[in-house]
Formats: structure tokens, C-alpha cells, sequence
């Protein structure tokens, strides 16, 4: 489609935030040419498509680069308006959708993150304190499949890392976090994302991610 010619996504095969791009594109069904980055050593056409953050994830889309996940998947929805519907059509729903993308963004991604770099009792402090954070979030859930209701839309999207990646944390730190007593309907809702056929179709290999966090938080740790 002559729509979709030069669409490129500049992601790093382990990272939770490129991959919701890669998600977006593909309900709505567009072809794209994904670039593996090493943020080791980022390449000149990410440095040139992305100055300002030097980040991933980047999209490109006719030559003109877009920057930040949640943006993207926003610009993603109104540049293919015609295929999967990602954005709620209700202007209260997009609204709501936005105000608890954000908080999961602000809120629990900032609560996980410490667990990573923790151990022992303070380990255990901040694992309750995302729990609590998880379950003001997972009242968004209630009495539905997705967030987005009966369909995986923009809220899934953007937390959707949650079902694939927390697990890996989880075994990489040796906690719980989302358990059936603690996040019942959350833990219900991972196993509904990881049957999305977008979803499934570019998730890393556990094992690697697995060894990859591993090796991060020993890094951490031993620093």
C-alpha cells in the first residue's frame, strides 16, 4: 500500500516501550521495517531521527520521525484511522484512557523499576508499594476483558509490557508482584494480552530477557 511506504521503526528487541509501537502497527495492520538498535552504540540515523532524547523507540513514517511510545501510538491511530480502532471513540473514554496511561506511566512504571535494584527488606517495602499502585490502576478493569473493554486498545497497549515483562522481573529478582491473592484481575488480563495475535507475534524469547535482566541487576547490585 502506497500509504504504508516508508514506515520504519527504530526499537531494541528487549525494551518494553519500542515494542508498543511495533504493537500499534500491527492491528491496524501496517508493514514496517524494524532497526534492532544497540544503545550501546546508538546509530547515526537514530542520533539524526531522535536528537533531542536519543531514544527508543522512533518511528518513521515518510521520512518524518516521531519520537516517544505513547505518541506514537497515538499518531498511529489518526494516521491509519480506518483500520483496528485503537483510541476509545468517546471523547470521555479517550480522555480517561489518557489520565490512566499516564498514571501507569508516572506512577507504576516509577514504583517497579526500584524492585530491580533492591534486595531484603526494602525489597519486600517496595514490592507491597507497587502492589498498591497495581491495584489503583487494576480498578480500571473491572467488570472487563481489556481496558479498552472488550477490546485490546490504547490502555492495553501502553501497559500491556506489564503481562510479558514483570514476570521476567519477578524471576530475575526472585518476588511476586502480581499474584492471584494480591492483582486478581490483573493477573487475569495478562493472560487475555498474551493471546493477542499482535502481541505474541513479537515478544522477545523469554530466556534471553530472563538472562538479560539478570545480568543487569548483578551489575546493579555489584556496583
Amino acid at each position: 500500500m502506497a500509504a504504508d511506504k516508508g514506515v520504519k521503526v527504530f526499537g531494541m528487541w528487549a525494551s518494553p516501550m519500542a515494542i508498543r509501537v511495533e504493537w500499534a502497527l500491527r492491528l491496524k495492520g501496517v508493514d514496517y521495517e524494524y532497526v534492532d538498535e544497540d544503545l550501546a552504540n546508538k546509530s547515526e540515523a537514530l542520533l539524526r531521527h531522535n536528537p533531542v532524547t536519543k531514544k527508543v523507540p522512533v518511528l518513521v513514517h515518510d521520512g518524518k520521525p516521531l519520537a516517544e511510545s505513547t505518541v506514537i501510538v497515538e499518531y498511529i491511530d489518526e494516521a491509519w484511522k480506518h483500520g483496528y480502532p485503537i483510541m476509545p471513540s468517546d471523547p470521555f473514554d479517550r480522555a480517561q484512557a489518557r489520565f490512566w496511561a499516564r498514571f501507569a506511566e508516572e506512577k507504576c512504571n516509577a514504583a517497579l523499576y526500584p524492585i530491580f535494584m533492591t534486595t531484603g527488606e526494602e525489597q519486600r517495602k517496595l514490592v507491597h508499594e507497587a502492589q498498591q499502585c497495581l491495584k489503583t490502576l487494576e480498578t480500571a478493569l473491572e467488570g472487563k476483558k481489556f481496558f479498552g473493554g472488550d477490546a485490546f486498545g490504547y490502555l492495553d497497549i501502553v501497559t500491556g509490557w506489564f503481562a510479558y515483562w514483570l514476570p521476567v522481573i519477578e524471576e530475575a529478582c526472585g518476588v511476586e508482584v502480581v499474584t492471584d491473592e494480591a492483582l486478581p484481575l490483573m493477573k487475569a488480563w495478562f493472560d487475555r494480552v498474551l493471546a493477542v495475535d499482535a502481541v505474541k507475534a513479537v515478544l522477545p524469547p523469554r530466556d534471553k530477557l530472563v538472562a538479560l535482566n539478570k545480568a543487569r541487576r548483578e551489575q546493579i547490585l555489584s556496583a
